[in-house]
């Protein structure tokens, strides 16, 4: 059995009205990633992810980048215990 961890991610720039949060959540599904993704009131989008280290290290890649319209110009990655607590990965729409 794979280990599971999660990441709770931070994510500046250029990052909403861009559909940042409706393509993480393709990729986290296409990767068998499971949490959320939401905007926050201070322009982030945060995201917590849960999965293989592997598929979990992609999405981190691609939200270094994110949509063509985004600009990414941080990071903030914060590892935590995994609870192993989604069934899925899901857009939130409150902060």
């Amino acid at each position: 059995m794979k280990e599971i961890i999660r990441a709770h991610l931070y994510i500046s720039g250029i990052v909403q009205g861009v559909f940042f949060r409706s393509h993480t959540e393709n990729v986290a599904r296409s990767l068998n990633v499971t949490g959320w993704v939401r905007n926050l009131s201070d322009g982030r989008v945060e995201v917590v992810a849960e999965g293989s280290k592997e598929k979990v290290e992609e999405l981190i890649q691609w939200c270094h980048k994110g949509p063509d319209f985004a600009s990414v110009e941080h990071v903030e990655i914060h590892w935590e215990d995994a609870m192993d607590e989604f069934k899925d990965f899901e857009i939130r729409y409150r902060y």
